[in-house]
């Protein structure tokens, strides 16, 4: 991956420390390990990122953050990468949850009635809440593994590509 394409998208590190719902961290954002882009960071990073956009859960990007500090991945990308599940993208994202989890737990849907009031949600989650958070944890595990390795694949092809150009511009040797 193109480290110059991940800085230029990614906060820098004070914007990061200095966030208000990240300072509880303290002197845990100071290790240089959280920052660097390296084939292992950024892997780990779109492992924790993707893992927590997926789960239901309030404040994601705190669970993110506890998530990549022991584990020393890039902060900033796993920050990121929950900003997935957005306001736009959640109702999709977490009906998908929801059919995997009744596919898998061998449960019937439970309908969907056009009257959104804050009760009805009650009693809905009461019923789908299993399935809700089973889906859910298995597309969060799917989707980890399948970023770290990804990226793992896509850093290790483009410094492969980055060999052969350079093999390749010095021209034959002898």
């Amino acid at each position: 991956m193109p480290k110059h394409l991940i800085k230029r998208y990614t906060p820098d590190h004070e914007t990061i420390r200095n966030h208000r719902h990240l300072r509880i961290f303290g002197r845990l954002l100071h290790d240089p390990n959280l920052w660097h882009l390296n084939r292992r960071s950024v892997s780990g990073a779109f492992a924790v990122g993707l893992f927590w956009a997926f789960i239901p859960f309030p404040f994601q990007m705190i669970a993110a953050s506890a998530t990549a500090i022991p584990t020393r991945v890039n902060l900033p990308i796993s920050v990121a990468l929950v900003w997935i599940s957005n306001p736009l993208t959640m109702p999709p994202m977490y009906y998908f949850n929801y059919l995997v989890g009744t596919w898998l737990l061998e449960t019937p849907l439970h309908s969907m009635e056009t009257e959104l009031t804050m009760e009805y949600f009650m009693h809905s989650m009461e019923q789908i809440w299993q399935p809700l958070y089973f889906g859910s944890l298995v597309c969060a595990v799917t989707t980890a593994v399948t970023g770290y390795f990804g990226i793992r694949l896509l850093w290790r092809m483009h410094v492969v590509s980055q060999w052969q150009r350079r093999k390749h511009a010095k021209g034959p040797v002898g």
